[in-house]
């Protein structure tokens, strides 16, 4: 519709699978699974109002949500949650009466909360992975390559291409770390009634603490879940939702560090982010290639890391066992939070699968600096052949003032090593001091922490997730 607002996260960021997650169908089926699962539960620990044929009746009509008669139904008694019980017993007329039997309305809303983030994570882990499978073949085809290192943007000891893009790794691993102690900590909030206390399960099944205590682990092994958390006002604690949001904000950290990296080597001419055959970057100039991807990426992530903000103030403000102004903020922060950190990796994965790196633009940066970066090693070698060290020290620091001003205010080449080899204190010549301009003597360890970080961090990790790699991006606009 173009008639009313509609959010740019469903329209142009977000997958259609991470969008069914949060979608009504699936937040209404997971209703009627939950109804089936506190029935079923129900009639299993003998519940003598509770028949299998009302079971049968509730399973047959669990996907056919009729929706306008819910609308209907709330328009005159103002809750979701009972009229959507009304509408399921329309469909159901034997198991109306069951129906969210000694539940509260946090049965449905708060473990459907749970169960949808619980999914809506384990996309985000297949995403993540498959970033790291890709960067993992990135790093180990440039593990080699020398390039010019910065340190507050000012060129320092060379490593290589493929060093630089573990260091993306080792913070989006960080990342998998934190997201599958989360996953695994994650529980059901179950039936714990109007106050956390199940005082409605204990009239129901006459106080018989073990059959409560059962229900509420058949309920969470048949929605998929381990357990349910021990303890809960009525709603589970809204610090859960704080913790998930923390962790999708510190994927967005990585994702954002990436981007600006990307960025500037981009401004660089050395590495690029992938464009299309008739992309254009700029309305008046014509010869652009903006790192458009790389921006939306950095843009996004400053959303979810802002929107980590929401479930911190909601957390913290909520009274005793429950208020409702958490509702209205969990319906927005915590879909759109995933929304926007599934379009963040979509576009990762994009970028990093069509990378395009220029060697001989490195290569020339890198040789324009090195002459500096090689001054101690020739100056051990003119120590060798008999200098004094402290000469030479002082002689070398002279020079290279002198090469920096004919760079920076003459805009010349770099003649560092022309004015080393004209001084006979050295006793090097030209060619000599050219010999020693191979850039791999510089790049210390780089290679290997490459092809050990993979082998040892990296591919354990892809060998324990092999059944979800294989996944591709596509970017819509």
């Amino acid at each position: 519709m173009t008639d009313r607002y509609s959010s740019p996260l469903s329209e142009r960021y977000a997958s259609k699978e991470m969008q069914y997650i949060f979608s009504q169908d699936k937040k209404f089926r997971t209703w009627r699974r939950l109804w089936v699962a506190l029935a079923e539960a129900e009639y299993e620990l003998g519940l003598d109002s509770i028949t299998q044929e009302q079971i049968d009746e509730l399973k047959e009509h669990l996907d056919d949500i009729n929706y306008d008669v819910a609308r209907e139904r709330e328009k005159l008694v103002r809750h979701d949650v009972m009229s959507h019980v009304y509408a399921y017993g329309q469909l159901c007329p034997k198991a109306k009466g069951i129906i969210h039997l000694g539940a509260t309305s946090c049965y449905v809303g708060d473990n459907t909360d749970l169960i949808s983030m619980a999914e809506a994570l384990e996309l985000v882990k297949k995403k993540l992975v498959n970033v790291l499978a890709e960067l993992a073949k990135f790093a180990d085809k440039y593990k080699a390559l020398p390039t010019l290192a910065f340190t507050h943007f000012q060129p320092a000891q060379p490593t290589t291409v493929g060093k630089r893009a573990t260091l993306w790794m080792m913070e989006l691993k960080l990342d998998l770390d934190d997201l599958e102690y989360l996953m695994s900590s994650l529980r059901l909030l179950g039936s714990k009634g109007t106050t956390g206390t199940q005082a409605s399960f204990m009239e129901l099944f006459n106080g018989d603490h073990e059959k409560i205590k059962a229900l509420e682990q058949k309920i969470a092994e048949k929605m998929g879940f381990p357990g349910c958390y021990p303890v809960s006002g009525q709603t589970y604690s809204r610090k859960v939702d704080s913790r998930v949001l923390s962790v999708l904000a510190g994927i967005a950290q990585s994702a954002h560090k990436f981007s600006n990296d990307i960025r500037l080597l981009q401004h660089l001419k050395e590495v690029e982010e992938p464009i299309e055959k008739n992309q254009i970057g700029s309305s008046a100039m014509a010869y652009k290639r903006n790192p458009m991807r790389c921006e939306r990426m950095a843009s996004l992530a400053n959303y979810v890391m802002a929107d980590m903000m929401n479930p911190m103030l909601v957390a913290s403000t909520q009274w005793f066992e429950r208020t409702l102004d958490d509702s209205a903020n969990k319906r927005l922060s915590i879909p759109e939070a995933f929304l926007a950190i599934d379009g963040i990796l979509d576009l990762y994965l994009n970028v990093v699968d069509g990378l395009v790196v220029y060697e001989k633009v490195i290569r020339k940066h890198l040789m324009a600096e090195l002459p500096f970066m090689a001054t101690e090693n020739i100056m051990m070698d003119a120590v060798k052949a008999g200098g004094d060290r402290q000469e030479l020290h002082e002689k070398i620091r002279t020079l290279s003032m002198e090469a920096g001003k004919n760079v920076k205010q003459e805009g010349l080449d770099n003649n560092l090593l022309e004015l080393i080899a004209a001084d006979e204190s050295f006793g090097l010549n030209l060619d000599d001091l050219q010999k020693a301009m191979e850039p791999s003597r510089y790049t210390g360890r780089s290679k290997e922490q490459v092809e050990e970080f993979l082998a040892d961090v990296i591919q354990p990790i892809l060998d324990d997730n092999k059944d979800i790699l294989g996944v591709k991006a596509e970017i819509n606009v």
